[in-house]
C-alpha cells in the first residue's frame, strides 16, 4: 500500500514509464518512528529522500540562544528530507524532526543516483521535484519578506489549513515568522 502511494504520487510529477516506476519504487524501504525523533541533525550530511507516509515533520535551524526556526513542515503524501544537504552532499545546516509518530518510505543517495543515470524518465521526475521545491522556497520568501503577519497566516490556511489542529502553535507561529504570542493574538481574532 505505502510503495503505491509512492506510485501514484510519482506519476502525478512525471510520466515515468512502466519499467521506470517499477524500478524507482522497489528500492524505497519502510521506516516508522515516533513522535520527536530527530532524523537528521544539524552537521551531518542527509543520507536520505523520504517519502511521507504518514504523521508530520518539520525541518528547523537551530540559532543563537538556542532560538529555533521552522522553515517547512512536510506532510502525506510528499518527500522529505534535509534537500539540500541531501542534492549536494555536504553537511546541513537543520534538522529534521518528526512532530508526530511517522511511517516513510526512505532510499539513500546512493540507489537513487545509480537509478537516475539508468533511468532517464526518473531522473526526470527528480529534477521536475526539485524544480517545484524550489519554486515553493522563493514564493515562501516572498510571503516571509513581504506579507503582513495576517496575510501569512491567511496563505498558511489556504495552503495547509489541516496542520493548525496538529502542529504546536509555537512551531507555527515560527514558520510565519512571528513570536508566539502575536501568532495567539492573530488567531483570536481571524476567523477560520
Amino acid at each position: 500500500m505505502e510503495k503505491e502511494l509512492l506510485q501514484k504520487f510519482v506519476l502525478q510529477l512525471y510520466p515515468l514509464k512502466p519499467e521506470e516506476v517499477d524500478a524507482f519504487v522497489a528500492d524505497w524501504q519502510p521506516l516508522t518512528v515516533k513522535r520527536k525523533t530527530i532524523l537528521t541533525t544539524a552537521g551531518e550530511t542527509e543520507r536520505y529522500l523520504y517519502f511521507v507516509v504518514e504523521g508530520i515533520q518539520r525541518a528547523f535551524y537551530l540559532g543563537q540562544e538556542n532560538k529555533e526556526a521552522t522553515i517547512v513542515f512536510t506532510y502525506p503524501p510528499s518527500f522529505s528530507g534535509v534537500a539540500d544537504s541531501f542534492l549536494t552532499q555536504t553537511p546541513s545546516l537543520y534538522f529534521l524532526e518528526t512532530i508526530t509518530a511517522s511511517r516513510f518510505l526512505r532510499i539513500s543517495y546512493e540507489q537513487l543516483q545509480q537509478l537516475m543515470k539508468q533511468y532517464p524518465g526518473i531522473q526526470q521526475m527528480i529534477f521536475r521535484a526539485t524544480s517545484a521545491a524550489l519554486k515553493g522556497a522563493l514564493h515562501r520568501q516572498i510571503e516571509l519578506l513581504c506579507y503582513s503577519n495576517e496575510e501569512k497566516f491567511r496563505t498558511l490556511l489556504q495552503r495547509s489549513s489541516h496542520i493548525l489542529n496538529l502542529v504546536p502553535h509555537k512551531y507555527i507561529a515560527s514558520y510565519l515568522g512571528m513570536d508566539a504570542t502575536n501568532f495567539s493574538k492573530l488567531l483570536g481574532t481571524i476567523k477560520l
